[in-house]
Order: structure tokens, then sequence, then C-alpha cells
């Protein structure tokens, strides 16, 4: 079997898949990625490496089984620690508080508010010009998470995360 596998043998890698495919998930995966979503994708993800990482595997006295589980557990333990990473991220931005609308300023304040406004627009020159586009759309346009995501071309989840880490550099640049 193996040697068709080395071979590009479709047909033994569907034999392989048939015989290990089902054990792999239930014993490896989905006691470590509860969500049924992930946990296939894990399932094609080990497969799939397994037939890059073929020829790494040594015929010993033991199955393939015992090498395709560890890489399905490796992977399944990667993914579940990115998506907690993810997550926590995610929450971390969702508990920012929401920009207030702030009354028009007093015009006794206008030469202040410009002068903030100068050093808002200078800081936001100093950061990449995601973070910038980030912040933009979001706190001074005050557009929804899910149209700035759309804007800009990412996932809701990504521009989370972009806007975290733009906010983070913000900080760091701000007063200038």
């Amino acid at each position: 079997m193996i040697t068709r596998l080395r071979q590009g043998d479709r047909a033994a890698f569907a034999t392989l898949y048939g015989w290990y495919g089902d054990p792999i998930f239930r014993q490896a995966i989905l006691p470590r990625l509860p969500n049924l979503e992930l946990a296939e994708d894990c399932l094609r993800d080990t497969f799939r490496t397994a037939l890059e990482k073929l020829d790494s595997f040594h015929v010993e006295d033991r199955s393939i089984f015992f090498w395709l589980r560890r890489i399905a557990i490796n992977k399944a333990i990667d993914v579940h620690r990115r998506s907690k990473r993810d997550q926590a991220l995610s929450d971390a931005v969702r508990a920012q508080p929401e920009p207030l609308t702030q009354p028009l300023p007093d015009p006794s304040r206008r030469l202040e508010v410009q002068d903030t406004r100068d050093e808002v627009t200078l800081s936001l020159s100093r950061l990449n010009d995601r973070y910038a586009e980030a912040l933009r759309l979001r706190l001074i346009e005050d557009r929804p998470r899910e149209e700035c995501a759309e804007v800009m071309g990412v996932t809701l989840g990504n521009f989370d995360v972009i806007l975290h880490r733009a906010a983070k550099a913000f900080r760091k640049v701000y007063p200038p």
C-alpha cells in the first residue's frame, strides 16, 4: 500500500482513507476539537500532510495508523490553539467600547480641536497604511465593523485583529 501511495496511486489513497479516516477522526481529532467544522478541516489537513510527507514515513513493525494519528493530534492541537487565540482576540476587540457620538465642539475651543485633529492625522500617517485605514473607517468615519471589513476586503475576524493591532500601534505614536 505504501509503495502504491508513493507512486501516486489515487485508489491506494482512497483505500487508506477508507481504512483510517473514521478512526483517526473519532479517536485523535474529535476529542481535541469538538467543533465539527474545525474537526473535518483538521482531518482533511491531516491526510494532505500525510501525502506530502509520505516519504518521511518508514515502514517498520507497526501500522501507518500511528503515524497518521500523530499527524492528526498535532494538527488538532494547532487548530485548537489558533481557535482559542482568535476567539480571545475577537472577544477583546468586541469588549472595547463603541465610539460615542460627540457633540459639536465649543467654538471657543476651535484651535484646540484643530490641534488635536492635526496630531491625530500626523499619528495616523506614521502607522502602517492598513492600520490607519482601519482606524479611519471604524473610529473617524464611525462605520460598522462589518462594513469596514468589507471595504478592506477581509473577514470580520481579521478586521477585528487589524483594528486591535492598529489601536495598540496608535497608542505608541500618539501624541507625536
